[in-house]
């Protein structure tokens, strides 16, 4: 290995020098930059050569301090900047052995064409020059070599930032409980910080409950120990993973960058024991393997995935993260709130502060691969996986619980407990492990429940049914949480009253909290739908029924026809009967029809809500009711409707009034409770950024009103992406806080989709933090006064949501240049073939952008780097209303109200990772069309305005000037991603040249498809 390395390098220098003596005859401008680049690169290799990285001159985690210099990013080599040199190194080394130093050195020099261009003072389209003309000389091989070369750097490097992240907060941590003076303490009265949680974090429960308790500076008053713990122990967040495609690394990846995030772990606490040489080399090793493998993995999916595939990728992060760091994280919660307010304030042992949920497998809106059986499946695999989980969980409790209770030297239990009786009463009085006995049934019967599972998959998958399940009851397997939950409590109830309270606080608080917080199901799967397919099989059945067309009904007669449905007993159309009616009842209706059917046969919590997707009226809601009741649900679903267009937002809260007018609708809610989800990407996509999320505001208050009128306790559901585009916000606490108030009252519901998953519960510290922010910021928002805004700021809304929502409109729906130049100008046609989700890309197979999901809507702009549908309509909003007399009251609201602020805060967020000029050369080198390219050159001009009106607004003279960390990392990952940029437009072109079906077509999809995961990788987000 060392000779190879050094055989490497040693040959770096040559072919760098005969690579750009090949180009001498491009013009001199080019030339003095490859003189430059030639230079910085043999100052490169002399620096590596004398280096004390290791004292081999390998590539090494473990720098002295004295290699910690200032690289020729200008910025000063970290922990992070050293990290990353590291694994920047292995990947050129695994480049340079597999296709040779020629090709490494290509990316070497494309790389340095970009640094040197972003070094230019003039920002101009002319900067990407020396880049184009270079990638325009590379063969179809070279374009996916390069690509993904750049791709994978960017794929490790978000490994070690997701690492920093982890390393930082855990120094922090150390330094609160280590460096604690009360004298400098920020927060005065508050106890010494014992290193659960931050607590000089805002954003974290320590930091929140400092506050609260001991910060108390404005004059209100504050929450008392015992409104706080009410509080804290009542509030609900239900995270609900859903398959949407933006997660665009495949598994194999991702679980590859996990590992070397684990390796940079292990580095950090071997830098901080003082290890030992061979440990360090070790890692060293571990890492280059790494690094090697990744280079040698197809970064492409191949074959689309299934729907059961997705649902499997998406439940993976609970069964190898979140099923340990949850438990972890509510003994640090419990910690944290006995530190505060006192012992009598811990956790109470079945809270649920957590709970999750899926779309996978469940969501087939739009999406024909999910049938019932599908939905059937995910759910028996998730009652499988949680009952193995379990069963394993139980097994080790029975090995540490191995003893009888306390007892005298006359042999006698010194206590006496009914719980304990309970035990005695099933395993004898002579059991010598009371405990592990009484818990090894509770193991079998879990492993049966697996079995039983198992076998029930193969029924539906038509397979040979094993032996282990064919004999099993459901009478012999656990079905009710509360029946296992029941059992765990006895346990935990007899060691607490016996003397081994130490041992009832182990393992099987754990195992009790994972219970309340997963069940037997580890996730319930939602079902959605959109209203179509429920209006279209009502129709069917009227029609067979002989009541005429429902379709052809106006909204009155529908809602009185399903009421008084609802108040009869008898059943519309027996089972099956459309089976064998096929000149009445269409395929799509059979299909919604036996969906019903699947609903009912699933027991308890295998299915959690039914959404509604495109949601206009009443009678959409009722339908999915009276489907239900027809179907003999035992236990229906709660009714989700989803309000996402902005016709639909401004329309729910009359929707909510008629329906909660109707005795039969109220009377079927459990519990007078209502949940309404609120649709973020496609209302964005509808009308704009700024006024849709003016109309989610408004529309949350006013149904919060509708539901007070009629004493029913609703609940929001939020239905937001991982980009600003789709309702996403990097900042979960300030979001979460800038709601309106009395929407969310201690339970929060939303949706965790694609990338988002893995970046936010993909790592155990990162998965542990972010728990941790949700928590905070869902107890601040219960007692942080933020009254409603003022009639005159209302107004001003109004004033301009109606601008820029004209103004979004008149470009992407009222001009016919729009459709032609996003599809010539961005990648949306070719997104299809990314196999990054099971459903297709359009609601519609026909249709223009308004069938287009929100997703690929997303996507596409994120590829070219102008992120259009964030900020389109903004700056004509507020360049209109600062020139107006109106100035002072648009100042006023971004100065006072922190709603609006984090609005535009993040609509300038997004502006500072955007690049027109990259959007320009996408234009240069794709659209043809004259009137497509005047349309590209005025949107440019309205970006380049808008960014001009943000910072006036904001008083900023850099865009995001005050996100110092962002802007570093920006500047880090520009030149890698624009180097990306220009070889997609390359790609891109030859593409949509090249002849169907031919071997270069195949070569040219491939590198493609790498720049995308690049890009994304490099964004840090796709849809």
């Amino acid at each position: 290995m060392i000779s190879a390395t050094r055989a490497v390098a040693a040959g770096r220098s040559q072919a760098a020098t005969r690579l750009l003596l090949a180009t001498s005859h491009r013009q001199s401008n080019y030339n003095n930059i490859a003189s430059r680049i030639l230079l910085r690169q043999n100052n490169c290799h002399q620096h590596r050569h004398f280096s004390a990285l290791s004292s081999l001159n390998e590539p090494t985690l473990f720098t002295t301090p004295d290699d910690q210099s200032t690289n020729d990013d200008g910025v000063s080599a970290t922990s992070l900047r050293s990290d990353v040199r590291t694994m920047g190194t292995l990947l050129g080394d695994a480049i340079a052995l597999h296709h040779g130093e020629e090709i490494l050195e290509k990316v070497e020099v494309l790389r340095s064409m970009a640094k040197e261009s972003r070094q230019q003072q003039h920002v101009s389209e002319e900067r990407l020059k020396p880049m184009v003309e270079f990638v325009e000389k590379l063969t179809p091989n070279e374009l996916v070599v390069i690509s993904r070369a750049f791709a994978h750097f960017l794929g490790i490097a978000n490994a070690a930032e997701a690492h920093e992240r982890c390393r930082r907060l855990k120094m922090a941590l150390s330094r609160e409980v280590n460096e604690y003076n009360p004298a400098n303490s920020e927060v005065g009265g508050a106890p010494a910080p014992i290193g659960a949680l931050h607590a000089n974090k805002r954003d974290s429960t320590a930091g929140v409950l400092s506050t609260l308790l001991y910060n108390n500076t404005d004059g209100s008053s504050a929450p008392t120990k015992d409104e706080i713990y009410k509080s804290l122990t009542s509030q609900t967040v239900e995270l609900v993973l859903t398959a949407h495609p933006t997660q665009v690394n495949r598994r194999t990846l991702l679980e590859k960058h996990s590992r070397v995030q684990h390796i940079l772990n292990e580095a950090d606490e071997v830098r901080n024991s003082s290890g030992t040489l061979y440990k360090e080399r070790q890692l060293d090793d571990a890492l280059r393997r790494e690094i090697a493998s990744i280079w040698q993995t197809d970064e492409v999916s191949r074959v689309k995935p299934s729907p059961q595939s997705e649902a499997e990728r998406g439940t993976l992060v609970i069964e190898t993260v979140l099923w340990e760091v949850l438990p972890n994280y509510l003994r640090k919660l419990d910690a944290t709130m006995k530190w505060a307010m006192g012992d009598e304030y811990g956790l109470p042992l079945t809270a649920s502060p957590f709970k999750f949920a899926s779309w996978m497998g469940g969501d087939r809106d739009g999406n024909p691969n999910v049938t019932p059986n599908v939905t059937r499946e995910v759910c028996l695999t998730n009652r499988m996986k949680a009952a193995e989980l379990l069963e394993k969980d139980i097994r080790e409790i029975m090995g540490s619980l191995s003893g009888n209770p306390p007892r005298g030297l006359d042999n006698v239990c010194r206590f006496e407990s009914p719980a304990m009786k309970r035990i005695r009463d099933e395993v004898g009085m002579d059991s010598r492990a009371p405990y592990r006995a009484f818990l090894y049934p509770v193991a079998e019967k879990l492993a049966r429940t697996s079995a039983w599972a198992r076998m029930e998959l193969q029924k539906i998958r038509k397979e040979n049914v094993s032996n282990e399940g064919s004999s099993i009851s459901t009478d012999d397997i656990f079905l009710d949480k509360d029946e296992l939950m029941d059992e765990l409590l006895t346990v935990h109830q007899s060691l607490c009253e016996t003397g081994n309270a130490v041992a009832a606080d182990g393992r099987l608080v754990d195992v009790i909290r994972k219970v309340s917080a997963f069940g037997l199901t580890l996730v319930p799967l939602d079902v959605r739908q959109e209203s179509d397919r429920h209006s279209e099989a009502l129709d069917c059945i009227t029609r067979y029924l002989g009541l005429g067309s429902y379709l052809q009904w106006d909204e009155s007669a529908r809602v009185n026809w399903i009421t008084n449905q609802l108040q009869s007993k008898r059943p519309l159309i027996r089972s099956g009967a459309w089976t064998s009616n096929d000149e009445i009842f269409t395929p799509t209706a059979v299909d919604t029809l036996e969906t019903f059917k699947m609903i009912s046969e699933q027991y308890d919590s295998s299915l959690g809500a039914y959404v509604i997707s495109q949601c206009t009226s009443a009678s959409d809601i009722l339908a999915v009711l009276l489907l239900q009741r027809d179907a003999g649900v035992k236990k229906p679903l709660r009714v989700v409707p989803l309000f996402e267009t902005l016709d639909d937002l401004n329309g729910a809260a009359a929707t909510m009034e008629q329906l909660f007018s109707i005795p039969a609708y109220v009377g079927s809610l459990e519990g007078r409770k209502q949940e309404v989800m609120i649709g973020y990407s496609d209302s964005a996509k509808d009308a704009g950024r700024l006024a849709a999320t003016w109309a989610q505001y408004e529309t949350q208050v006013e149904l919060v009103e509708v539901a007070k009128k009629h004493s029913v306790d609703l609940t929001f559901f939020h239905g937001k992406g991982g980009t600003v585009g789709r309702g996403g916000n990097p900042n979960t606490f300030n979001a979460i806080v800038a709601h309106a108030p009395g929407t969310i009252n201690g339970q929060f519901r939303v949706t965790e989709q694609g990338e988002m998953i893995n970046q936010n519960f993909g790592y155990t510290d990162r998965a542990e933090r972010t728990l941790d922010i949700y928590t905070a910021a869902v107890l601040a928002e219960q007692h942080t006064d933020r009254p409603l805004p003022s009639q005159e700021w209302k107004d001003m809304m109004d004033k301009l949501s109606e601008i820029s929502c004209d103004a979004y409109r008149k470009i992407v729906r009222g001009d016919e240049r729009f459709v032609p130049y996003f599809r010539a100008a961005t990648p949306e046609l070719e997104l299809s073939k990314l196999n990054i989700g099971s459903r297709p890309a359009k609601r519609k197979a026909s249709g223009g952008v308004e069938s287009l999901r929100a997703i690929p809507w997303i996507f596409a702009w994120t590829q070219t780097r102008l992120n259009l549908p964030t900020w389109l309509g903004v700056g004509e909003a507020i360049n209109t209303v600062l020139a107006s007399e109106d100035e002072a009251v648009l100042r006023r609201m971004y100065n006072e109200w922190g709603s609006f602020r984090t609005t535009i805060d993040l609509v300038e967020m997004i502006l500072s990772k955007s690049d027109s000029t990259i959007a320009r050369h996408y234009e240069n080198v794709l659209v043809s069309d004259a009137d497509a390219v005047a349309l590209g050159s005025e949107i440019r001009a309205i970006h380049d305005g808008t960014e001009k009106a943000i910072k006036d607004l904001t008083g900023h003279k850099v865009l995001a000037e005050n996100d110092h960390l962002l802007l570093q990392l920006m500047a880090v990952r520009n030149p890698y991603v624009d180097c990306l940029n220009v070889l997609q437009a390359e790609t891109l072109k030859r593409l949509r040249a090249c002849e169907e079906n031919s071997a270069e077509e195949q070569v040219l999809n491939d590198a493609l498809l790498t720049t995308i995961t690049g890009v994304a990788n490099g964004m840090g987000n796709t849809g």
